[in-house]
């Protein structure tokens, strides 16, 4: 090195060196602006590697639902639950499922977790071996994230987020008896995950005894609290059956009796369909990857066979809106051509996508489904029109069950169901609680304070299904708060609630009417005592003439009961008998045919028509006399012509 160089980086060393020195004691002093430096990009850059989902979720368990022992028993059952009726309905089987929470250990700590296992079973189609490991012991697998079609599960995460929780806090692998067929061997296997790899690790495989013909069976190990009330497992299991009435459930709790929850209706719900994207619910992006993904196809061929609702000539206009050729190549587009398609996909005009995609509960089982839980007085529900969010269809259903043995002084009992799957956690963060605090119960002869549930005996279902529902976090716990989800909500919780006001004001009107019917009643023997020695008549005449016209003064309204199967209509409502028995009752026949016309306006019955007279032959007309003229015989009138 030259002598000059050598000297002039000398130089630059002793300036630089002060510099750093001065910036890392400013920075420890807390007077300068100049941070110190401590990493360079190198070193930064070397400790920077990719991060398995499993790792990720493995600190970030909370974001699944297992941020605390109890909630984790109940997202570990409900994953399972629902990964099994999904099998059971895509294989057109009615379900019958074993749910046992059994204890295998004692508290641990003073929050009393202790160390439960929980075993599912169901009689659904099976699991084919090769299948078994990446279905509970890989994260982001499934069958269910690129479809378009209602179903519980969406991402593939719940089943073997619960596995690898139950691995974290007791170590224990999960285990798994699966049979896909009568005569094919049941596979009983034992699996860890691999959470750098998000690979499973099958630690056991081995052909087992099982007395079913097909089903599944998972068995998970891990450190949990029971607990009852709105969040427990039990109230999980009991509005599980509320949406599903064609599941047949048994309950094996860790202290208790056995519950059964036998099926009401036997018919599988309908199988939705799937659909393609709706052009209205596109985003930018996903366009861009639509067409990029599609070499060698036009971009009027990507519009025709990859969305739904778009006929070739609504293709043709939506490419010449974006000022794009029809056969252009797909792939090829870039830039400015996919903003100006993108616009032009939300302006034209497309029909709604089907509603095949989605399958309601339906408001007759909605019905059913309330009346395996509840035993109130009165029960409605409602379905919504299909709608659509962001492309996606949806449908909303409603139900409601007043009455009966429901608490008269708490508020209304609120289950909140998406894709028939029961949310219980965050129900402030839920676009369904939301959508049943803006309604003004008041109108609907309810008490609600101001921002709050109504109180009454009152239960609240609200349904929402879709291909997609937005949920506010991957544990499925809340429904985010789409205007076009708010606005269906609204109205079918308004829809049944007029109903309800309906039936409670007739109830009411009822009541004060068998209130004047008794006051009425009560005086009638002393005022016809008086009124017969006025007018010397005797007084049972006149209490007699009181009941005959009592019925047309007081209007008596009373619910219809149920019919039973094979009778006739319901009896005609009467008034009750007078006090004493030595009274004639009222059973005047004018009331007893406006009762069972079940006419409300039996207050001003209307007189009887008169009887008409049959009808009389005309008597012949009399013999001319003899020399008097004869008629004129009717003619025709003459056609004048006017000229």
């Amino acid at each position: 090195m030259p002598k000059r160089a050598a000297k002039a980086s000398e130089r630059i060393e002793s300036e630089e060196t002060p510099a750093v020195e001065e910036a890392a004691s400013a920075a420890a002093s807390g007077s300068g602006t100049r941070p110190a430096r401590r990493a360079t990009a190198e070193t930064m850059a070397s400790r920077q590697r990719e991060i398995s989902v499993s790792e990720f979720f493995t600190k970030n368990r909370h974001l699944l639902g297992f941020d605390n022992p109890a909630k984790a028993l109940l997202t570990t059952v409900k994953e399972a639950v629902d990964n099994s009726l999904d099998a059971c309905e895509e294989a057109g089987i009615l379900p019958d499922l074993i749910v046992e929470v059994k204890e295998v250990g004692n508290p641990t700590n003073a929050s009393g977790a202790s160390r439960f296992r929980v075993s599912i079973e169901d009689n659904g189609p099976g699991i084919v071996k090769p299948q078994i490991a990446k279905i509970f012991a890989k994260l982001l697998y499934g069958s269910k994230f690129h479809r378009l079609k209602q179903s519980r599960g969406q991402q593939g995460i719940g089943i073997s987020a619960a596995g690898l929780y139950g691995q974290l806090t007791t170590g224990r692998p999960v285990v798994i008896i699966s049979k896909i067929g009568k005569g094919r061997p049941a596979h009983r296997i034992e699996l860890r995950i691999d959470t750098k790899r998000n690979h499973p690790d099958v630690l056991k495989d081995e052909i087992v005894e099982w007395d079913k013909e097909h089903g599944t069976r998972v068995e998970i190990e891990l450190v949990a609290a029971y607990r009852g009330g709105r969040t427990g497992v039990e109230a999980y299991l009991e509005q599980t059956v509320v949406a599903n009435p064609h599941l047949g459930l048994t309950y094996h709790p860790p202290k208790g009796e056995v519950l059964s929850f036998p099926r009401v209706a036997n018919e599988l719900p309908r199988e939705a369909e799937e659909i393609k994207p709706h052009p209205h619910g596109v985003e930018l992006g996903m366009l861009l990857r639509m067409l990029h993904d599609s070499p060698g196809k036009s971009v009027k061929q990507v519009l025709i066979d990859d969305f739904s609702r778009i006929s070739p000539a609504l293709a043709d206009q939506v490419c010449e809106l974006a000022k794009v050729k029809p056969k252009t190549s797909a792939a090829s587009i870039v830039g400015d051509d996919v903003d100006r398609l993108h616009k032009a996909l939300g302006e034209v005009k497309v029909k709604a996508p089907s509603a095949s995609c989605v399958v309601p509960i339906g408001e007759e089982l909605l019905i059913e489904g309330l009346k395996r839980r509840f035993k109130a007085d009165f029960y409605v529900s409602t379905t919504r029109p299909p709608s659509v969010y962001r492309g996606n269809p949806f449908v909303v259903e409603v139900g409601l069950a007043y009455g009966g043995e429901l608490p008269t002084d708490d508020p209304a009992d609120v289950m909140r169901f998406a894709n028939r799957v029961p949310l219980q956690y965050q129900p402030k963060a839920c676009a369904i609680s939301e959508a049943i605090y803006d309604t003004n119960w008041r109108s609907y002869e309810l008490q609600q304070p101001r921002g709050a549930l109504p109180l009454g005996p009152l239960a609240v279902v609200v349904h929402l299904a879709s291909v997609w529902v937005p949920f506010t976090s991957e544990a499925k716990e809340a429904v985010a708060h789409y205007d076009e989800l708010l606005r269906e909500m609204k109205l079918a919780v308004q829809e049944c609630g007029r109903k309800l006001g309906a039936h409670l004001r007739a109830r009411e009107r009822a009541v004060s009417e068998q209130k004047r019917l008794h006051l009425f009643q009560r005086y009638i023997p002393e005022v016809a005592e008086a009124i017969g020695a006025i007018l010397s008549k005797p007084k049972d005449a006149v209490q007699q003439s009181f009941y005959s016209a009592l019925p047309n003064f007081v209007r008596i309204v009373q619910e219809q009961p149920e019919k039973p199967d094979g009778e006739g209509s319901p009896a005609p409502s009467e008034p009750p008998p007078p006090a004493s028995g030595s009274e004639p009752p009222p059973a005047p026949p004018k009331a007893a045919a406006a009762a069972k016309k079940g006419s409300a306006s039996a207050k001003k019955a209307p007189p009887p028509p008169p009887a008409k007279a049959p009808p009389t032959k005309k008597a012949p007309p009399p013999p001319p006399k003899k020399g008097a003229p004869l008629p004129k015989k009717r003619t025709k009138p003459e056609l004048r012509t006017q000229v």
